[in-house]
């Protein structure tokens, strides 16, 4: 049988082995009598087992997603997709007075407009146009 008063017995706890914030007692009381569980050795009294390395990866199915590689990019979009846009960079394109590369940027600067705006405004297409001298579309 084990003797409790021998080192190596049960109820034997050696100073090396008591926790060190709170003496062994495994709580902490503070000046106003309020008692709580001892964060170090969480109200074992033992010194915790130092792994020296304290695992806090997130561990959620979630965490581990790469979202970065998730299938293909979606592809740029080359043409407008609203009926006025789609019009407008029609008769952009049918122009002989504007440039290619003009052309180009002005296609890519309705299609931003589509995207941030939902549709293409009149102001838009009314500055587009003037900007351009394109004449007006003919009536709806």
């Amino acid at each position: 049988m084990s003797d409790p008063d021998r080192p190596g017995g049960r109820g034997f706890q050696d100073d090396r082995d008591k926790c060190g914030v709170c003496g062994g007692d495994g709580r902490l009381e503070n000046a106003w009598g309020q008692v709580a569980k001892c964060p170090s050795c969480h109200g074992t009294g033992r010194r915790m087992e130092d792994t020296g390395f304290r695992d806090v990866t997130k561990t959620k199915e979630a965490h581990h997603r790469q979202t970065n590689k998730q299938g293909q990019p979606e592809p740029k979009q080359t043409w407008p997709t609203t009926p006025d846009g789609i019009k407008l960079a029609t008769q952009i394109k049918e122009s002989s007075a504007i440039a290619e590369d003009v052309k180009a940027r002005v296609t890519r600067e309705i299609i931003e407009h589509e995207v941030s705006h939902g549709t293409c405004t009149q102001t838009f297409l009314k500055k587009t146009r003037k900007a351009l001298r394109l004449p007006p579309p003919p009536p709806r």
